[in-house]
């Protein structure tokens, strides 16, 4: 992968070269869902995937007594505080973590130079400042003096130009964390597949999703699109969609179209509409002009249940259906029918020989349908990256990436 792990840091450069008392720069994405419990009063997280993602090198830093210096934004109708965030790692997961409420402020440089080994301290959202978004050499610079190493342990973000994710990494010198190396490692696989290999895509907005199509329609034996995507082919085919969500702007379909007639490219071929008011199942085919297209019907999963059972590599991302709303149907069933042939070992793992399907998840809302089913451990790899996902698999890197691959050599002395 060409960059360096902070697993590795140690060993890599000798016994005089430990992470004891070393102040070190972690850049997680702590995004995550906030919700006003009712009962307390408080926000709290809704969903905290992302928080256990980076335990592992939580831990590792922990028990190697380095003193880690925990950066993050956060963004949504929670607000744009991390405090339930570090509730969370303090009173669930134990850690002993201080928390600064600007991480600009020389209260945080002096917190960040009073740490002990193997102790926390969580910064306020990033955010706060336009130089993170800006890619600001200075912010960037204030960021990197109070550490000795970076470590990027975001890879959801790490599709962003942004100061914590670019700018640190080449004044100091740059790691990969241990979920960042494992997502790159994990997606790498979708690249090089076994076969038959199946994708299934959902979600929507055409314009970021069709070179991930393109791309995957020259690596997958078969690609079903579905979600609002669905209703863009459905269109580009000269059938009726009614009110459905479509793509803005315009899309030259034709090279998917002409895989929908060779039966490569696969389509719902029932939906769930909302007409009148009422939900109701329709042919695909039968879709009226005042319908809104939200959900694939159970036929259509019944078809997938043949395409899922025949493949050896599955990578999906996106949901069937919209699931904000409540049309989660679709999304839940093909989440249990991959289950069912997939197996939870990792990227290069004996135990994956054993599966009859290796199967990469990405998405948020795909990922949020497995775990409120509690079959997260029912599949190969559930991806913590969106936009980062997509884009990786389609550019087979990201800016985190690169800009790691260049980072400066750490010094012992």
């Amino acid at each position: 992968m060409n960059f360096k792990s902070i697993k590795d840091f140690p060993g890599a450069l000798g016994e005089s070269a430990t992470l004891k008392s070393k102040r070190v720069l972690l850049r997680l994405d702590l995004n995550v869902p906030i919700v006003l419990d009712p009962v307390s009063g408080s926000h709290v997280v809704n969903d905290d995937f992302r928080l256990q993602a980076a335990l592992d090198t939580l831990n590792f830093l922990r028990d190697a007594g380095a003193r880690t210096i925990v950066v993050s934004h956060i963004e949504g109708k929670g607000g744009e505080t991390l405090l339930p965030v570090h509730r969370v790692f303090v009173e669930k997961f134990g850690f002993d973590m201080k928390f600064v409420a600007d991480c600009m402020s020389e209260e945080a440089s002096a917190a960040a130079k009073a740490l002990e080994d193997g102790e926390f301290l969580l910064l306020e959202n990033l955010r706060a400042y336009p130089g993170e978004k800006n890619n600001d050499s200075e912010f960037a610079r204030l960021l990197a003096s109070i550490a000795d190493i970076y470590v990027n342990d975001a890879f959801p973000v790490s599709h962003r130009a942004h100061a914590s994710i670019v700018g640190v990494p080449k004044i100091i010198p740059g790691f990969a964390g241990m979920r960042f190396e494992k997502e790159v490692a994990e997606l790498s696989t979708a690249l090089n597949p076994s076969h038959p290999f199946l994708f299934i895509l959902g979600g929507a907005k055409f314009d970021t999703k069709l070179p991930l199509i393109e791309k995957f329609l020259k690596i997958a034996d078969k690609v079903f699109i579905g979600g609002a995507l669905a209703n863009d082919c459905f269109k580009a085919k000269g059938m009726q969609v009614g009110k459905s969500v479509v793509s803005d702007g315009s899309f030259d379909l034709s090279a998917i179209v002409a895989e929908i007639a060779n039966g490569k490219v696969i389509l719902p071929t029932d939906v769930v509409v909302e007409r009148d008011g009422q939900r109701e199942t329709v042919s695909a085919g039968d879709v009226q002009a005042g319908d809104r297209i939200w959900d694939a019907g159970p036929e259509t999963l019944e078809m997938l249940v043949k395409e899922v059972a025949a493949a050896k590599f599955i990578l999906w991302n996106g949901p069937l259906g919209n699931y904000e709303i409540g049309f989660t149907e679709g999304t839940l069933g093909l989440a249990k029918i991959i289950a069912a042939v997939s197996g939870n070992a990792g990227a290069g793992d004996a135990g994956a020989e054993s599966a009859s399907a290796r199967s990469i998840i990405g998405g948020g809302d795909t990922v949020a349908s497995i775990r409120n089913l509690g079959l997260e451990n029912k599949f190969s790899f559930l991806s913590t990256g969106g936009g980062a996902t997509l884009d990786f698999l389609v550019n087979e890197t990201l800016p985190g990436i690169e800009v790691l691959k260049g980072s400066p050599e750490f010094s012992p002395h």
